[in-house]
């Protein structure tokens, strides 16, 4: 039995476990661009390589981790209910920090095979958050469920925060000589062996009841199956799945696009990218939580993804000589993501049967992961013609999801009566 003390050590842990995994991510967004940019004294692709070449094999990359995380997520959740959330938390783990190790000796030997091998090994261990909110689950009243959940948010969005800003800090060698597109990973794997032991030293087992069920290894496939087969669930899942795409699109070749046409370096992407985290968790901290329960879930939506998808079309249009004006839009497309997605999982939660409600959550979740990995291939070769065009075409794409969900989703007949 789990007490109120254990529960509030088990809630930190998960929390730091949450934070470092987003932290590692975010580290990973001010190095990207400089991999392949024209320029850049990180650029690692081989002399023999047009730009446009570098930009296909990053879309390559940057689809990898999505990829291989949709297909084992749902295979890790099995095995956690199988044999239990901390064994597969610590495998998790490790394996993240083996991936950041293969991935900072894949740029010091400029290996671009070894840093997709990196990637495949993080996507295919990068089920943490998924265990850690089984843990919560675990543990968790229902009363103080949501509160305990609303960790989760917050870790997201610090770790988002801090992670940019630390991994365009870590590799400027302006900062500390010995800084470089190295440095950010390793600290990344040192901060995962330190979660490791924190997990093996304080984390107890907290599953009770063990699963008997087999292990099904077609569940991402089924779940994509299922999301766009449910009424009521394909009319949010499928609009929501297409803003998702025109986001990746942006967020995928952003950094190329501030590093190319502006002018930054890793450490200015970085704060640029802490910058409009932090314009999240404003978003999430007053925005999301004055509206929540005063305004209809459906008709925030109706509103958000425009909130977002406008001003992503706007910055392809900004010129190179005004840079002061790419600080304006970002909370206006923080906003958006903010209500977006707090919003959108509301209503799928306030639509779906109680009885499958944890399933359509896995659902969603597979449907976002899937969302990630062709548009950040295609926008690899759309930036061939120029490094600016992904961001044209996400911000269509998350326009035309919210015109498809004012079109798609009918209250009468899905919202609870």
């Amino acid at each position: 039995m789990i007490n109120h003390l254990n529960s509030k050590k088990i809630l930190w842990i998960i929390f730091l476990t949450i934070f470092l995994d987003m932290l590692g991510l975010g580290i990973l967004i001010p190095v990207f661009p400089m991999l392949v940019v024209p320029n850049s004294a990180f650029k690692l692709i081989p002399i023999t390589w047009t730009t446009g070449q570098g930009y296909e094999m990053l879309g390559w990359l940057m689809a990898t981790f999505p990829l291989f995380q949709f297909i084992f997520t749902p295979i890790l959740g099995q095995l956690s209910d199988k044999y239990g959330r901390r064994k597969v938390l610590i495998i998790s783990i490790a394996g993240t920090v083996f991936s950041y190790i293969l991935f900072a000796i894949g740029i010091a030997f400029k290996n671009l095979p070894l840093l997709f091998i990196a990637r495949i090994i993080d996507g295919t261990s990068g089920g943490n958050i998924a265990i850690a909110q089984a843990v919560i689950g675990d543990i968790s009243p229902v009363a103080s469920r949501a509160k305990n959940f609303g960790l989760i948010g917050m870790a997201l969005g610090l770790g988002f925060v801090s992670g940019p800003f630390i991994g365009g800090k870590l590799s400027d060698p302006n900062l500390v000589s010995w800084f470089n597109a190295t440095t950010p990973f390793w600290f990344a794997a040192i901060m995962g062996i330190i979660n490791i032991f924190l997990v093996i030293t304080l984390l107890p087992e907290t599953l009770t009841v063990k699963s008997n069920k087999r292990l099904d290894i077609t569940r991402p496939l089924y779940n994509i199956k299922k999301a766009f087969s449910i009424p009521g669930i394909s009319s949010v899942i499928t609009p929501i799945f297409l803003y998702n795409s025109g986001f990746a699109f942006f967020t995928t070749f952003w950094g190329v696009v501030l590093a190319e046409k502006f002018g930054f370096n890793q450490s200015g992407i970085g704060n640029f990218f802490a910058y409009t985290g932090a314009m999240i968790i404003l978003g999430q901290g007053l925005v999301v939580r004055k509206l929540s329960g005063k305004v209809a879930d459906y008709k925030v939506l109706y509103y958000s993804l425009f909130i977002t998808g406008i001003p992503i079309v706007i910055n392809y249009f900004i010129p190179s000589s005004h840079t002061i004006w790419l600080y304006y839009l970002p909370p206006f497309i923080a906003l958006g993501a903010s209500l977006t997605r707090a919003f959108s999982t509301a209503l799928l939660t306030d639509i779906a049967p109680s009885a499958v409600r944890g399933e359509i959550m896995g659902i969603s979740a597979s449907a976002f992961a899937l969302s990630q990995v062709l548009p950040s291939i295609l926008a690899g070769y759309l930036a061939v013609a120029t490094a600016t065009l992904p961001i044209l075409i996400g911000g269509i794409f998350t326009i035309l999801g919210g015109c498809l969900f004012i079109y798609n989703f009918k209250p009468n007949r899905y919202m609870p009566k």
